[in-house]
């Protein structure tokens, strides 16, 4: 019986070091939280593989494009015309094709302007920031009614000019074709149109102009500027989801050619190399451009004397700028006489890239000390967990976009404030450090989604999320504690504590909270799955393996998922499954800990336990003063006998007997574990639960006697057979007197409450409020305004 027994002990013991359920199975239907993810994600093919590589019989379409635009600074309009010839390396036969047509989102009946609501009266009413009525909302509406937005198509035709059937449904247009484009053809084709620019300070769009006060002089950024080709892959055919706001961009790769002709007194920023410096720059500009390539620090080629002797003039010609961009999926541009340029030259992958910024006087001495800089901080940093850049420059124009991107130019907002008074400019640390983080996020962009080229009009989170993960990896390298917006597991709290909530894996239309969920969830969860689930070579590895294989091609997220498995090695499809499709929170609490010892089966040893355990135990109250009054037996000895002498805890023959009897049955190995027994050891059993529901490795960090502090990390495995309930066991060279789960909010607990044992008491503050003075005055408040609560239930 000994024997068995003691196989038993020992496997019990070796389970509950991986964690075994803490009350027995439940009776509640088994919720796998390690199911995997096969059933969800499509098929691999030739195209997609199950590594989430490109298949060997991967696609993709090209579009190439020459495009002539005038900007018309008095009227505020682009006029413009383009040749495109677009490529089928499909192996499907196209009827007709679509062109996506985002000026469209500024037509007066446009369904973004129509779909504007809230999910409730409260909701507009309730204050919150996602929800609440704004005044950009009433400006839009106001301004949607009265601004003439949207493409006027002026033709659209055959390469020999005949005319085109079309149709424009809302943000896109379908050009039927005289005969269908066969797989490895080409067609080539013309559109003209024009529209108005909107004012980005009245119309907040991504892209538009600004007009300074001061000098009446104006911005204009120009994107999403031309009907472009609609993505047509495998895994949607064509990708004509209309542009609503949120969801932003699929589109296909192609060579450009702009001729973009403005006043002559102008400066434009664009995606690609400059092809005609000699027609529009000065001679000594141009020699400050050569200088740059070589300087290490931005050098200014338009100074801000310049800058500013430009913005007083008007000059009525006009002058073309040519620039030329190859294998990049979209082309943007910037245009004003206020810009200051400056550049300084960079190396990346055995080239030289220039880093430029675009801006006016207004902008420094923000700009000038940190825009370029940070360019090139962007770049570094972006390479070394992805691949080297491969484009020729990288621009950052300022305006009143406060943030977006393109090819080789991200648009950012950011700059210091005149006092009114004195005259001064000063910026906040806010507002220096929002700056630096806007420019690395853009030009961030590069990679994802510029050149890993994911939908964005359907998924997000491919190209904010992991540009926004990213991004913090790049602003924790510029400094110790820069305060960056996210990436830190802590700051994703308050978001996975929230109600509203949506998976990440949700179309951005849909998303209520587009920011933390798009953004900022992936964020932390990519941090998490760094530091915490794979540690960082293997992630490093992995994320470097998915960059380089998609790289100029367009990837799922199915792509994504499998990669990082397959190069790590390592099956995430638990993460995947709790943090990208899921909205179950982090939090999981500690519930209770045991001290327990091995029995050595001795009795003198044990016996002798349980008698100082019984001392130890504490005597009732009715108990202790039992013990004053007069006992029969003290009165009449004759009573007492052997059991009066020994109790229960005495070591008898018997005892010793039986000990001996079992031992005889045992192997040599199992009687030397008995009678070692836990010899200075000591086993804790510690009760968990996963009160959240997201599983997620543990992180314990135990406290000793001694004070001495050390780190247990367990696997998420740890919940595989009971993803609710679990007993973890602990074994210690001395005493263990406090443990914590995730010390250092690594996981993003939503409750560290219940992280400790035993509890810990939570620090707060509260503001001392003084007594109402005059408490009776009943007609005090008659002059102020109406409260929120009153205006919302209508009294007067």
């Amino acid at each position: 019986m000994l024997f068995t027994n003691c196989r038993i002990v020992a496997a019990l013991l070796c389970a509950l070091s991986l964690g075994l359920p803490a009350t027995g199975w439940s009776a509640a239907p088994f919720d796998d939280k390690f199911r995997q993810l096969g059933e969800m994600l499509p098929t691999p093919n030739a195209y997609r593989t199950a590594s989430g590589a490109p298949g060997h019989a991967y696609w993709q379409q090209k579009a190439d494009y020459v495009i002539r635009a005038t900007l018309d600074e008095a009227r505020r309009e682009i006029s413009a015309s383009e040749q495109i010839t677009y490529h089928n390396r499909s192996p499907d036969s196209l009827a007709y094709l679509w062109l996506q047509l985002d000026q469209n989102a500024l037509r007066q009946d446009a369904d973004q302007r129509r779909v504007l609501a809230a999910p409730s009266r409260q909701a507009w009413l309730s204050g919150d920031e996602d929800t609440a009525l704004k005044f950009e909302d009433l400006r839009a509406i106001q301004a949607g009614r009265s601004f003439e937005g949207g493409f006027r198509l002026k033709a659209v035709r055959s390469a020999s000019g005949k005319p085109l059937p079309y149709t424009v449904n809302q943000t896109m247009l379908r050009i039927d074709l005289p005969q269908p484009l066969a797989p490895g053809q080409n067609v080539t084709f013309h559109v003209d149109w024009s529209y108005a620019i909107n004012d980005q300070k009245v119309l907040v769009e991504r892209s538009g102009y600004e007009v300074f006060e001061d000098d009446q002089n104006a911005i204009f950024q120009i994107a999403q500027w031309f009907p472009r080709m609609a993505a047509y892959y495998d895994a949607a055919g064509w990708q004509n989801k209309q542009y609503l706001g949120n969801g932003e961009f699929a589109l296909e790769f192609g060579d450009y050619e702009l001729y973009l002709t403005v006043p002559a007194d102008h400066v434009v920023a664009a995606t690609g190399e400059l092809q005609n410096p000699a027609a529009v720059l000065s001679a000594a500009q141009r020699e400050r451009l050569a200088r740059a390539r070589a300087s290490n620090t931005p050098l200014l080629i338009i100074t801000p004397e310049e800058a500013l002797a430009a913005e007083k003039s008007r000059s009525s010609a006009m002058k073309t700028w040519h620039y030329k961009a190859n294998n990049v999926r979209d082309v943007a541009w910037a245009s004003s006489r206020k810009f200051i340029w400056d550049a300084q030259g960079m190396d990346s992958g055995g080239k030289r890239v220039m880093a430029m910024s675009y801006y006016p006087n207004e902008g420094n001495p923000l700009w000038q000390q940190y825009s370029t800089r940070a360019v090139v901080h962007a770049i570094e940093q972006y390479s070394k967990y992805s691949f080297d850049y491969p484009y020729p420059v990288a621009l950052s124009v300022n305006g009143a976009v406060g943030g977006m991107e393109y090819p080789m130019l991200a648009f950012n907002g950011g700059r210091p404030v005149k006092d009114k008074k004195t005259g001064a400019v000063t910026y906040s640390r806010k507002t220096k450090y929002d700056l630096i983080s806007v420019i690395i996020h853009e030009v961030g962009h590069n990679y994802f989604p510029m050149i890993v080229n994911s939908d964005e009009r359907q998924w997000a989170w491919m190209d904010e999320g992991l540009n926004s993960f990213l991004q913090y990896l790049a602003e924790q390298a510029w400094e110790t504690d820069y305060p960056s917006w996210n990436g830190e597991p802590r700051q994703i709290v308050e978001h996975m504590r929230s109600a509203g909530q949506a998976p990440i894996m949700t179309n951005p239309e849909s998303l209520q909270q587009l920011t933390a969920s798009a953004y900022d969830k992936p964020a932390a969860a990519l941090n998490i799955l760094r530091e915490t689930v794979l540690g960082r070579e293997l992630f490093d590895f992995a994320f470097k393996q998915y960059a380089l294989r998609w790289k100029f091609k367009r990837p799922t997220p199915a792509d994504f998922f499998r990669t990082m498995e397959d190069a790590s090695g390592t099956d995430l499809d638990w993460f995947w499954r709790g943090w990208f499709y899921g909205t179950d929170a982090v939090d999981i609490s500690i519930d209770g800990i045991t001290e327990v010892g091995v029995s050595s089966r001795n009795p003198e040893i044990e016996k002798a336990w349980r008698r100082a355990r019984h001392a130890a135990e504490p005597q009732s109250i009715a108990s202790q003063r039992n013990r004053a009054m007069s006992k029969k037996i003290d009165s009449d000895p004759v009573l007492r006998d052997f059991y009066n002498e020994h109790d229960e805890f005495t070591v008898s023959n018997k005892d010793r007997n039986g000990q001996a009897e079992l031992l005889e049955g045992l192997d040599p190995w199992e009687r030397k574990l008995l009678e070692q027994g836990m010899a200075g050891k000591h086993l804790y059993l510690v009760d968990l639960s996963n009160l959240g529901g997201l599983v997620m490795p543990l992180i314990l960090e135990i406290e000793l006697a001694s004070g001495k502090k050390i780190i247990e990390r367990v696997p998420a495995e740890v919940w595989r057979q009971s993803p609710k309930k679990i007993t973890k066991v602990l074994i210690t060279d001395e005493p263990m007197v406090g443990l914590v789960q995730d010390p250092y909010w690594e996981t993003a607990d939503i409750d560290i409450s219940n992280n400790a044992w035993p509890r810990k008491i939570a620090p707060a503050r509260v503001e001392l409020l003084r007594p109402d003075p005059d408490p009776h005055n009943l007609m005090k408040d008659m002059a102020a305004p109406l409260k929120l609560e009153e205006a919302k239930s209508g009294k007067k």
